[in-house]
């Protein structure tokens, strides 16, 4: 079974400086039927105007990942950690027994476009840590490149879940097959479409719950740039 979320039904925000789309509840924005999938708590679509951004707040037991489509986002924690994060970087952040963190935009004159993506932790109370690796866009081009995953296999950022995220680019008629074993489940989230998933029509900001499939299909309509969250 596929159950699609569209882009337009997704929960909105527009603070001035942030304009967020939530696929699932997130702040002022809850929907009893949308609290995430599996795993999977939040994807937030978030634009961020120049020189704005996010001052320093707590976090706790969760994974945090962010994927920066367009701009550059700047990053300072209460580890130490200082960097900026920009398109084909990879940031996972790990705030398990507790951190404080800030993003801003880091250009003075050029809008900031990311998701910010939560995900719960298999267990509370682990250490806290930091990661960002460069995926340069030749490995996503025409194939799933793992840039997430619990235990950091073939390059990729760790995360403390039963979590496999692959990040692909696409061009006009070009497919990708993603198994899915018994048990297990996809989520899809189109950064830039569209796609066709098992035959559906998926447009850019569209999201997908995949559960009880054997596989997942993925056709490139146009260019188009898609994250597959395989999950337990």
């Amino acid at each position: 079974m596929i159950t699609i979320r569209k882009s337009h039904d997704r929960g909105h925000a527009d603070h001035g400086w942030l304009n967020s789309q939530h696929t699932f509840s997130f702040a002022d924005y809850y929907d009893q039927r949308h609290m995430g999938f599996r795993a999977l708590r939040v994807i937030n679509e978030d634009r961020v105007q120049p020189g704005k951004g996010f001052p320093t707040h707590p976090h706790r037991d969760m994974e945090i990942i962010s994927y920066v489509l367009e701009g550059a986002l700047e990053h300072r924690d209460s580890m130490g950690n200082g960097s900026v994060i920009r398109p084909g970087d990879v940031q996972r952040m790990s705030a398990g027994t507790g951190i404080t963190h800030s993003e801003y935009n880091h250009s003075p004159t050029e809008q900031v476009h990311f998701l910010q993506i939560w995900i719960l932790p298999s267990r509370e109370g682990v250490a806290p840590g930091y990661e960002q690796k460069t995926f340069p866009e030749r490995e996503e081009r025409g194939v799933l490149r793992l840039v997430a995953s619990p235990d950091g296999r073939a390059g990729s950022v760790m995360i403390h879940q039963d979590v496999n995220l692959y990040a692909t680019a696409l061009v006009p008629g070009e497919e990708l097959v993603h198994p899915i074993p018994a048990g297990r489940h996809a989520w899809l989230q189109v950064a830039r479409g569209p796609v066709l998933v098992n035959g559906l029509a998926l447009e850019q900001g569209d999201g997908a719950a995949v559960s009880g499939e054997e596989q997942v299909l993925i056709t490139g309509r146009e260019k188009a740039e898609l994250l597959l969250f395989d999950l337990a």
